[in-house]
């Protein structure tokens, strides 16, 4: 497997062009390539931006773009509003202050559509069949410090491995093990790409034999339902928000 950082020009909110971009900073893709971008520079391309000075209260701004919200109050320190948007944990509805130039970067909306207008958008660009574009984003994760990638969306690869029905190594049958190949790769990516100054929103990973090409909207394969998802019982906790 190959690792290759992008780096690009810096990209300016309140909105900027993610094609521009694409078409300055990559000269060549491959058959069997994936690439990353950074859930920021697609927000910023949606125009997803808000001047902090004219937003007078981040929380009711955090409370607006999640579906389920647990007040700053409550939570250690005080340090966020932990909230679900999208269907995912994240604290402050995935809102960004950082490398925003003055603006709230919100989290980017329906993140595998522009993932499959990009992908098919370089597939034609370079004249290839198997390519994948994943969106990222990075999260803290309970119990334990620091943040780790995750996709926020993805088109052109099947996101899980399922061991569901094979045999351990002692013969006993896989009830439920699923490898999340796309969230494995993202956190590499994550890595790579940085949280600061990097100036990197953008990475190629390939010959990566893991990933299994597909055509097809897969992302419906990827989430669970809070109520079936087995850790209900702490997310019941959360508050469903009026918006």
């Amino acid at each position: 497997m190959k690792i290759t950082p992008i780096k690009t020009r810096p990209f300016l909110p309140p909105k900027d062009d993610i094609f521009d971009l694409l078409d300055q900073s990559i000269n060549q893709l491959q058959e069997g390539d994936i690439l990353f971008i950074t859930s920021k520079v697609v927000a910023i391309h949606q125009g997803l931006c808000e001047k902090i000075e004219e937003v007078p209260n981040k929380d009711d701004l955090i409370k607006q773009e999640a579906q389920y919200s647990i007040d700053r109050s409550k939570c250690p320190g005080g340090y966020v509003v932990l909230t679900i948007k999208d269907g995912f944990l994240i604290p402050t509805s995935g809102i960004d202050e950082s490398n925003s130039n003055g603006y709230y970067v919100l989290f980017p909306k329906d993140s595998s559509k522009i993932a499959k207008e990009i992908c098919e958008y370089l597939k034609q660009k370079f004249k290839i069949q198997n390519l994948a574009v994943v969106i990222t984003d990075s999260t803290s994760r309970p119990l334990k410090k620091g943040v780790t990638g995750f996709a926020t969306g993805f088109y052109g690869l099947k996101p899980l491995k399922s061991y569901i029905g094979q045999k351990d190594i002692f013969g006993r049958e896989i009830k439920m093990s699923q490898l999340s190949i796309v969230d494995s790769l993202s956190s590499i990516a994550v890595m790579y790409m940085g949280e600061g100054d990097e100036c990197t929103p953008f990475l190629k990973i390939s010959n990566c034999s893991k990933v299994e090409f597909t055509q097809e909207e897969t992302f419906k394969d990827y989430q669970i339902p809070l109520e079936d998802d087995i850790y209900y019982s702490v997310l019941k906790n959360f508050k469903k928000n009026a918006n």
